[in-house]
């Protein structure tokens, strides 16, 4: 089929060692970065559908909602104050990602997690004591910056520490971590939606820095990967590390790749101007259009804004929240699935079937809300329909999790060789970080305006993303990190942008499909 390419690992390369209990402990340690990112993405949408938060900060939306009973459903929480509130956090993360690119390359990966924990942590507590919008907004920032350092070095890091023929398993632990963080503000909206007084709101944003302690923590006690020992000029410590971690003395090969790694990667004084060259297209292309096509699907109108889809579409109050808590659990669920299975069934076929589901589902929401609610956004949403609009939105958040939500991280996490790797793991940061704001920002306008036929918009980027990856993405399970140009260099359209110069690894069969 064109677009395929297989390396043929079994008649290739495969480095010696096992998964040691170090590499668990050290991957599960680091996984705990995307707690932070999980929790704040479930904790937004909840507390912005609480009355005594929007009384206190956002008064002009609480009384368009109380209007929405017998108005337009879909306008009810049209606000751009309100969707700057959840998106400010993204712009300054995609800021962030640009630093935490110099500080991942020059003193670490888990340097970098420690500073992303840290200012979590400042944030968590400004938004926890907001007085005033300003505050709200300075906190969230805050809490961008963190996140932005995060998932700038968590992802690398996994995929660096791990054996290549789990690298898909363990990497996706960053995935799982982010969808417990989900789930449990959904819980915990739900819990303190009940508090009397009208601070449960309070209560849901200072607990984020219960997940920052947890990462800021575990840094310290984090060794970094042989990968980013070796390109700071620690050689020894790097082989030290890479012994340790792969529970064998026979290490001489990945070693050696190593070393040839460092070698090129001193040759690159200007990281962000080499990732520019044409041998590198197919990498620079997958982290820019990988991270968007990600947000396009359409996931976080669902993460973000849960409790208020919701409550748009006739759910009240608990029953918002505990829908929300509904697909958080499915998530979770849905993250183990993808950790079992991408590296046995690879990339590719989890991506496929996972589009096509998303298509299906995200049609079906669309139907069922245009069926109820029309153009004019005035009617209700009977028990039976209810239902129906949770199942398909659970079975589109299953397909998501397993593809693209879980792989829009790996893949471009895996795909970089060491001399640009800080440098496209920032790009796959901001391009993320960017339409994720867009979204943020956008999203309950759109619902005003486009009504039920945003479900339609968002299905036709599901079919594009899909066709892309039919074409132009190569399988890349069990490649080794130092060894995947030869991935590229047996693609039927990205080979011929490398040329045979561009090549110093041999021993890895590359079969072109």
């Amino acid at each position: 089929m064109a677009g395929g390419a297989i390396v043929d690992t079994a008649g290739g390369k495969q480095y010696p060692g096992k998964l040691t209990l170090y590499v668990v402990f050290t991957c599960v340690v680091a996984s705990t970065g995307g707690l932070i990112f999980g929790y704040d993405i479930g904790i937004s949408g909840g507390v912005t559908s609480m009355d005594p938060f929007l009384l206190k900060f956002f008064p002009e939306v609480y009384r368009q909602k109380q209007a929405a009973s017998k108005s337009n459903q879909y306008c009810q929480y049209d606000n751009q104050l309100l969707q700057a509130f959840t998106s400010s956090l993204y712009l300054a993360a995609l800021v962030a990602s640009f630093f935490a690119s110099a500080v991942t390359r020059i003193l670490g990966r888990k340097w970098s997690m420690l500073a992303g924990g840290f200012t979590f942590l400042v944030g968590a507590a400004l938004n926890g004591a907001a007085q005033n919008v300003a505050m709200l907004i300075v906190g969230r920032m805050l809490l961008g910056v963190g996140i932005g350092f995060a998932n700038q070095s968590v992802p690398v890091y996994l995929s660096e520490m791990a054996p290549a023929h789990l690298r898909g398993m363990l990497n996706i632990g960053f995935q799982l971590m982010i969808t417990i963080g989900i789930l449990a503000a959904e819980l915990i909206n739900y819990g303190t939606n009940k508090i009397k007084g009208g601070h449960g709101w309070r209560v849901s944003l200072a607990l984020a820095a219960v997940p920052a302690v947890i990462i800021t923590v575990g840094a310290l006690f984090l060794p970094d990967t042989p990968n980013s020992l070796m390109e700071r000029g620690h050689p020894e410590a790097s082989r030290r590390m890479l012994r340790r971690i792969r529970g064998t003395d026979d290490i001489g090969e990945e070693y050696a790749d190593l070393v040839a790694a460092r070698e090129i990667s001193k040759q690159v004084q200007h990281p962000w101007r080499n990732i520019l060259m044409r041998k590198y297209r197919a990498q620079l292309t997958m982290a820019v259009l990988i991270p968007f096509f990600q947000q396009v699907s359409g996931i976080n109108v669902i993460n973000f804004y849960a409790p208020v889809l919701f409550e748009t579409l006739g759910f009240k109050g608990d029953a918002s929240l505990l829908s929300s808590v509904m697909t958080g659990g499915v998530l979770v669920l849905g993250s183990v699935v993808s950790m079992f299975t991408v590296d046995r069934l690879g990339r590719r076929k989890l991506f496929l079937q996972g589009g096509a589901q998303m298509l299906v589902s995200q049609i079906a929401v669309g139907t069922l809300i245009a069926v109820r609610f029309g153009t004019s956004g005035v009617g209700e949403m009977p028990r039976g329909y209810a239902a129906a609009v949770v199942l398909f939105i659970c079975v589109y958040v299953a397909g998501f999790v397993w593809s693209w939500g879980a792989l829009g991280w790996l893949v471009p996490s895996e795909i970089f060789p060491l001399e640009i790797r800080s440098a496209g793991q920032s790009i796959t940061v901001s391009v993320n970080m960017l339409f994720t704001f867009v979204i943020a920002q956008a999203f309950l306008t759109m619902l005003c305006h486009m009504k039920f036929g945003l479900f339609y918009f968002f299905a036709g980027w599901v079919v594009i993303m899909t066709a892309f990856v039919a074409l132009f993405l190569p399988e890349t399970k069990n490649v080794p990190m130092e060894e995947m140009v030869l991935v590229w260099k047996g693609h039927w359209f990205w080979s011929r942008f490398i040329g045979d110069a561009d090549d110093i690894h041999t021993g890895v069969n590359v079969l072109g499909k």
